[in-house]
């Protein structure tokens, strides 16, 4: 598959990503405050890496990590999207991911484009279920979760696996939302 549907909504679009995007990209994720509970902060190697494997995904699998603009207004302002995990103990599932520049933070944003990537996942791809997960700490992602409709699931709390034992960041709380509720309830 080649690139993903742009998504729109009132404010927002969500497409594919352009190498004018890097840039913007680098800035975000150098900054303490975006990735305070993300792990350690990237150099631009690092982000265009990322980058990189955000942009393969897409390419595999037909959709992904958006690249999200303020339509008409900012030309990228991060990511919001679907991401397919393949590795324990989450796997096989398909998670919800935002991660946006923080001077768009705290202007309904992520949930705004969270919700219309959940009603893709459900409405278009057909996906039985949906997750996302954060560092216990993370209120602010986890409020993100909460206010699209996802539940909290205790059941599948975990200690990440490609975090030291010691670091603070390790333990995880997952939230899920399945089809048949998205489409009794939206």
């Amino acid at each position: 598959m080649t690139g993903a549907p742009m998504l729109r909504t009132e404010r927002l679009l969500l497409r594919d990503w352009t190498d004018a995007d890097m840039v913007p990209f680098a800035a975000i994720n150098a900054d303490p405050r975006v990735m305070e509970f993300l792990g350690p902060i990237m150099g631009r190697t690092a982000s265009d890496e990322l980058a990189t494997r955000i942009r393969g995904h897409v390419h595999e699998h037909g959709y992904g990590l958006w690249a999200a603009e303020i339509a008409g207004v900012s030309r990228f302002i991060g990511f919001i999207g679907l991401n397919v995990i393949d590795w324990a103990p989450l796997a096989p599932a398909v998670e919800i991911g935002w991660r946006l520049a923080r001077d768009h933070w705290k202007q309904g944003f992520a949930s705004e484009g969270a919700r219309e990537v959940m009603r893709y996942a459900f409405e278009e791809l057909a996906l039985d279920e949906v997750i996302a997960f954060a560092t216990v700490a993370n209120r602010r992602s986890r409020g993100v979760m909460e206010r699209i409709g996802m539940e909290r699931d205790p059941a599948r709390d975990f200690d990440h696996p490609k975090l030291a034992p010691d670091d603070p960041l390790r333990p995880h709380v997952v939230y899920g939302r399945n089809r048949a509720e998205w489409l009794k309830n939206g």
